[in-house]
Parts: structure tokens; sequence; C-alpha cells
């Protein structure tokens, strides 16, 4: 098979349709909870100022905080959907790109965040998570969990689970991806094939 300097694919999630609507839901109420902190906030401009002229002291201290809980409580709701919006939908993207895996996390099929860059140099063994190999390499990183690139806890139709013994220049790690055969192929040809182990 000639050697390919291109080829990218993607891992998304087995429940993507179900997750985009609940990103989409929690997107509406960050909005909505934002929004109603903005009109509380609004309002209060007439009110606060009479609360001055109204309270003092500790009787005042006490009414700016009741007054204002609410609105740092939307605020925090505001933040919480947001966070929470961005666990869902979640996929990566696998670009092989002159003997490189460029992995890119996606965010609801927008917003892009670069996670690694795992040269074909620096990896030690390649293989299959459901073989035995896998269960020995992960032993042999010093009790480390593995770095799972994918959204998903068991492969896609028509893809597989890989995994990849990677060497920087402070630890070695254990990455797994979810990808075709066809990209397994591909970094198999780029590392070498005494680094992959079949079983």
């Amino acid at each position: 098979m000639a050697r390919t300097t291109f080829y990218e694919e993607s891992a998304t999630s087995v429940n993507a349709q179900t997750e985009a609507r609940i990103a989409k839901a929690y997107n509406i109420a960050s909005i909505i909870a934002l929004s109603i902190a903005a009109l509380i906030v609004f309002l209060s401009l007439t009110y606060i100022p009479s609360m001055f002229m109204m309270y003092e002291g500790v009787a005042l201290v006490l009414n700016l905080i009741v007054f204002f809980a609410p609105i740092l409580a939307l605020v925090g709701l505001f933040f919480l959907f947001r966070h929470l919006k961005r666990k869902k939908n979640i996929s990566y993207d696998y670009t092989f790109v002159e003997d490189e895996v460029r992995i890119t996390k996606v965010f609801n099929g927008k917003s892009r965040k670069f996670q690694h860059t795992l040269s074909a140099a620096q990896m030690l063994k390649i293989g299959y998570v459901d073989k035995d190999s896998f269960r020995r390499t992960l032993e042999g990183v010093r009790n480390k969990k593995a770095v799972y690139l994918t959204p998903n806890k068991e492969p896609a139709e028509g893809k597989i689970f890989i995994y990849i013994l990677y060497s920087s220049s402070i630890e070695k790690t254990l990455y797994v991806l979810e990808c075709r055969q066809q990209m397994l192929e591909y970094i198999v040809l780029a590392a070498g094939i005494n680094k992959f182990e079949r079983q």
C-alpha cells in the first residue's frame, strides 16, 4: 500500500444527536439565567439608591446581601450551564500529516481545542485495545490510566479502539484512539511494523 502524507477522520459520539439537544438546552438555560440577572441589575438602578436612604449599618449590609444573592446565583448558574454544555457532544479529530497524528477536541461541532501531536518516531508500541498486549502495556506504565481520546466507551460501527504507547521527553503515556483500520495502517507504516502488537 502506498504511503500517504495526509489522512483524517473523526471519532464522534454514538449519541451525538441526543447530546447536541442536551447541549442546546444548557445553552438556552444559560442565556435565560444571564438575562434574568441582567434584568434584576437594571431594575436595581433605582432601588439601590433608595436602600442607602432607608437602611444603615448592619441592616444595610444584610439587605444588600439579600438583594445581590439571587444575582450571584444566576451568574453562577450561567457559568455552570456553560460548563455542562462543553461536556456534551464532544468529538475528536485525528489528522495524519507527515508521520504525525494531530489530535483536536471538538465541542458541539464548533469550538476546537488542540490536544496532542503524536510523532511516529516517538511511538513505542501500537496495538488493539481488545488484545492482551493493551493490558500488559497498561500495567507497564506505572499504574497510570490510559488517556482516552474518544467520547465513546465502545467503538462505533466500522471503528476500532487502538492504543499508542508514546514517549515524550518527560514520560511515557498510553493513548487510546477510535479510528478505522486504515488510520491504524498509516500509523503503523510511519512508526514501523516492528512496533505493532497483533495480540
